[in-house]
Order: C-alpha cells, then sequence, then structure tokens
C-alpha cells in the first residue's frame, strides 16, 4: 500500500455523524490492501496524480444508513468510490483502469462520473465487468 492508508478506507462523514465505529477487522484489512495493490495503487501510479477515496469500508450499520446493498463489496474491504476531484478527469481515470487491464471485479461510472466504483476480490474470479449507471 504505497499511496494510500487504511484510514482513507474507514473514514466516512456518516460514520461520524452518527458516531459509528467504522474500523475494518483483520479480514477487511485483507482484502483493502489486495484492492489497493492489485487495482489502486497501480492506477494512482500510472494516473500521476492524487486519488482520493470518498467511501472505502463500510460495516453493516454504515452501509444500511448510506443505502447501500446489503450485498455490497464495501461491506467486505473489495470496493472503494474513488475521485479525482472533477468529472472530467474521472472519465479519463476510468477509461485508463480499462486500458491498463487491470484486475478489477467492477468498474462503474456512478452518476455521469461524479465518482467511480472500482472493486477487486482477493479471493475469488475478478469478473472485469465494466458498468455505467
Amino acid at each position: 500500500m504505497k499511496y494510500f492508508s487504511f484510514s482513507e478506507f474507514e473514514r466516512s462523514e456518516t460514520g461520524t455523524r452518527y458516531a459509528i465505529d467504522n474500523r475494518m477487522p483483520e479480514p477487511a484489512k485483507k482484502n483493502v490492501a489486495a484492492l489497493v495493490d492489485n487495482v489502486l495503487d497501480p492506477l494512482r501510479e500510472a494516473w500521476g496524480h492524487p486519488i482520493q477515496v470518498t467511501s472505502g469500508y463500510r460495516n453493516g450499520e454504515l452501509n444500511r444508513l448510506v443505502g447501500g446493498v446489503a450485498t455490497s463489496q464495501h461491506t467486505v474491504g473489495e470496493a472503494a468510490d474513488i475521485t479525482t476531484g472533477n468529472k472530467v478527469d474521472n472519465a479519463r481515470l476510468f477509461q485508463l483502469a480499462i486500458d491498463m487491464k487491470l484486475p478489477f471485479d467492477q468498474l462503474i461510472d456512478e452518476k455521469g462520473f461524479s465518482w467511480i466504483h472500482v472493486s477487486h476480490k482477493r479471493g475469488g474470479v475478478n469478473r472485469g465487468q465494466i458498468l455505467k449507471l
């Protein structure tokens, strides 16, 4: 984990507002490390600029509060919502992830590149699914 930290994945405005302890259990930390090592760090290295994690790990309570689905990969540390800070660069980052053939499970354009959802399965098959919502 060169460019990202566990604390970035645990941070949540909603969690803070509702005093939710969103510290990751060890299995989730291993999943986050795999996501970062295999997808996010190589992407950040190629991008050459900071990438912000806007939503990383979410425990069950936090996931419910933010409207996440019960099967969300965020709840096991396999997913992150990321941004460069603007939609134009988010679209470029999205294409870069595709062009690099990174081992993502899902890469999702969320709301016209308002942010990008990316996931990676440490112990399973990564589908390379590309979606636009």
